[in-house]
């Protein structure tokens, strides 16, 4: 289990859980190649590795989320109702591939920065419709119209 599924509130449930591209995994494996003859190959890899095993970044029903490191754990978060805009940034490598940075605006000055993630802009489609749908559960329809006398 991860470190936001368990740090859940009460009825809030995870909609969509990022993940890393597997062309990061693949640069960590070329520092170790390409640079393993020296120390800094093996720290370039150790390094990345880590950091993509400690990092999880998920939508839920009532809010977005970022969890970085491991020691020292930074979690950011943004309600969904204080979302206001997401900017995509893909390079044209990244839109070959299917991987892109975006982040995430909130009220105020508030913001999150993800890092690459596959498949970016289903993370930001996961992001407006759980929002949709958290708002569609506080309009009241009004019930069917009954004979004026």
């Amino acid at each position: 289990m991860s470190y936001i599924a368990r740090r859940l509130a009460p009825g809030e449930t995870i909609v969509y859980a990022g993940r890393f591209h597997w062309i990061q995994t693949v640069y960590a494996w070329t520092a170790l190649v390409l640079l393993g003859i020296i120390l800094i190959g093996i720290f370039l890899w150790l390094a990345e590795l880590i950091r993509l095993a400690t990092t999880e970044f998920v939508v839920t029903n009532r809010r977005v989320m970022l969890k970085t490191g491991f020691f020292q754990v930074k979690v950011e978060e943004l309600t969904l109702g204080s979302v206001e805009g997401a900017e995509l940034d893909q390079s044209l490598i990244g839109r070959i591939f299917g991987f892109g940075k975006l982040t995430m605006r909130g009220k105020g000055d508030t913001h999150i920065v993800f890092p690459d993630m596959a498949h970016a802009s289903a993370f930001r489609s996961a992001v407006e419709g759980a929002r949709i749908a958290e708002e569609a559960k506080f309009v009241t329809h009004p019930g069917p119209a009954g004979p004026v006398t």
